[in-house]
């Protein structure tokens, strides 16, 4: 099982280069980069720079606010500068956000997000061999590339693999279908969820593309409480309790709830947020729920709680790294073990 580390979506660009040092020194496969408040492809650049091993791998990059040429020109030399190393993970966000927060337009995700990845085909086919950009559809149109502004022709650079994210039935087929692979959200990780909704509509998509799935990996997102201590496990809980609670208010994660049958915790989270009560959210998150959807165990029973819990599901799982950075030996053994196991 490959082993992936998150980061602190908040932490300064200048420290990014040291993290990832750490993460490669710990053993882990690769870094996976979000989007919050830094752009992701800037934190992937710094990331690559200071790393020789490991993936790095946007988790997910937006992208609708982006054109795809913009996006093309930077998973391309992120590709080139890293010696294959960069992965570029899109997703598509909710309407809310990308109406309200980006300023772009809003139309159905799935069959944007399908043009999206065939036009970054396209892109990466002009660029390899320098010849004509053609790309037709309904909501992207690129047809112009001036030799001028083609980094290639570069048969060398091989185009970065183009993994998706996100929650609904539509965008795992669509995955299946188009994608190299696969990460769930944080809030829809869970066995239920991958058996139920994620795991058979991959399985459609491909089938529906005549894809064989066996080079394609699904990398499970899901939070982990962790640490080297039951003090730590204690701080961490809680701290999950508040994230999971900020992420479940939003309506388009509901899935595993409405899978356990815990609607009324969706809405009663909606309902406090509509009344800007936003640190009281994490009060109506009970014990039960927590420690049903979010795997707790000190560094060195991790290995075997994540194995029993994903091993025949997923190729690979997010843990993250030691608060502590002198405990990241006991984590650099547990990530071994994940990769025995």
């Amino acid at each position: 099982m490959k082993v992936y580390a998150g980061m602190d979506p908040r932490m300064p660009m200048r420290d990014v280069g040291a993290y990832a040092r750490r993460v490669e020194a710990i053993g882990y496969d690769g870094l996976h980069v979000a989007e919050t408040v830094h752009d992701p492809l800037a934190v992937s650049l710094l990331a690559a720079e200071h790393t020789r091993r490991i993936t790095i791998r946007t988790s997910v990059a937006l992208a609708f606010p982006r054109s795809p040429l913009v996006t093309a020109y930077a998973a391309w030399d992120l590709a080139k500068f890293s010696g294959g190393r960069f992965e570029l993970g899109l997703g598509t966000q909710i309407r809310q956000n990308i109406e309200e927060r980006y300023g772009s337009p809003w139309t159905e995700p799935v069959p944007r997000m399908r043009e999206y990845v065939e036009a970054l085909t396209a892109i990466y086919e002009c660029f390899r061999t320098g010849g004509r950009l053609r790309y037709e559809g309904r909501h992207y149109r690129l047809t112009r590339m001036q030799p001028y502004f083609n980094p290639g022709p570069d048969r060398e650079t091989a185009p970065p693999p183009t993994w998706l994210g996100g929650v609904n039935a539509g965008i795992c087929r669509l995955a299946g279908e188009v994608a190299s692979g696969f990460v769930t959200h944080p809030t829809n990780s869970d066995p239920r969820y991958l058996r139920t909704i994620c795991l058979p509509n991959l399985s459609a998509g491909a089938q529906r593309a005549g894809r064989d799935l066996s080079r394609f990996e699904l990398v499970v997102g899901a939070p982990v409480i962790t640490g080297a201590t039951g003090d730590e496990l204690g701080n961490e809980r809680e701290r999950q309790r508040r994230l999971f609670a900020f992420l479940y208010s939003t309506p388009a994660y509901r899935r595993t709830l409405e899978l356990y049958g815990w609607e009324d915790l969706a809405v009663r989270l909606q309902a406090m947020i509509r009344d800007d009560r936003w640190d009281e959210l994490h009060r109506v998150v009970t014990d039960d729920v927590l420690d049903t959807l979010v795997p707790t165990a000190v560094f060195e029973q991790l290995p075997a709680i994540l194995v029993e819990r994903f091993g025949s599901l997923a190729q690979g799982v997010l843990v993250p790294p030691p608060a502590d950075p002198a405990d990241d030996h006991r984590l650099a053994a547990a990530v071994d073990a994940l990769h025995r196991a």
